[in-house]
């Protein structure tokens, strides 16, 4: 006997997929809590200890609510981490792997080492929250080029006219970092180290998903994409799955 499951990557919310599972996994799953596509994702891609699951889940929200044109590919940008670290992850979602894990940096007003202000001004050489489109790309002053559109209102949706974009820049690289300690900073941008900007505005472009995260409490209360019942509730399953793996580690040894 066969059961039918909705694993995440359906597409939308309420599109199913049909996925063959042996009957007797079932009663196994019974006990358990109930599955959580989005966490079985984040376990299946290996993900804990280099994405942390917060910004994981949120950007696993925005993206299926609003359905991105290059659907295989999400970008997430953790500015919870110091510039000196590698914050930013891009993501096939469908080969359900890793592409690049790099060091990418925040806008100059935005603070030193770590981005704490953020804002949607013009001329505040701030870098902004929230969910973008990665759009076309172009040659500019900084060479090959990627156009974002800001998703939300008031929160990034200045990102064009401010020309936030991805681009290389000298200034983010391990040698910046050897000899400041953080990284150069843009005016705005997600800068990207010259060697990796080609691939992965290649990678990115025309249409996929980026999310910038902070756990900031402001962005939080203003955003419509973030479910954040959703995310404590999220959160109480990961930790009680983890505390049924100690147990059931515990009880084989």
């Amino acid at each position: 006997m066969w059961v039918i499951v909705q694993p995440f990557l359906s597409g939308e919310r309420g599109e199913k997929q049909q996925v063959n599972v042996p009957a007797k996994e079932i009663k196994k799953s019974t006990v358990k809590t109930a599955p959580d596509p989005v966490l079985d994702l984040y376990q299946e891609m290996e993900l804990e200890g280099i994405i942390k699951w917060n910004a994981f889940q949120e950007a696993l929200q925005g993206y299926g609510k609003l359905k991105p044109k290059k659907r295989d590919i999400i970008t997430i940008i953790d500015f919870t981490l110091p510039s000196t670290e590698k914050r930013m992850y891009v993501l096939d979602l469908k080969a359900k792997k890793l592409l690049f894990h790099t060091i990418v940096s925040h806008g100059r007003n935005s603070g030193e080492k770590y981005a704490t202000s953020f804002s949607n001004t013009h001329g505040s050489f701030q870098s902004s929250l929230g969910f973008y489109f990665a759009q076309e790309t172009y040659m500019g002053g900084n060479g090959y080029s990627l156009r974002l559109d800001g998703l939300e209102k008031g929160i990034n949706d200045q990102a064009r006219p401010r020309a936030i974009v991805v681009h290389g820049a000298a200034y983010c690289s391990q040698g910046v970092i050897k000899s400041t300690g953080r990284l150069g900073r843009s005016y705005g941008c997600p800068a990207l180290p010259r060697e990796l900007t080609k691939p992965i505005i290649n990678t990115i472009k025309d249409g996929s998903l980026m999310y910038i995260y902070a756990d900031n409490e402001h962005y939080l209360a203003n955003t419509d994409l973030i479910d954040k019942q959703q995310d404590d509730k999220q959160i109480l399953i990961a930790e009680k799955q983890d505390n049924e793996s100690k147990q059931h580690a515990s009880v084989i040894h």
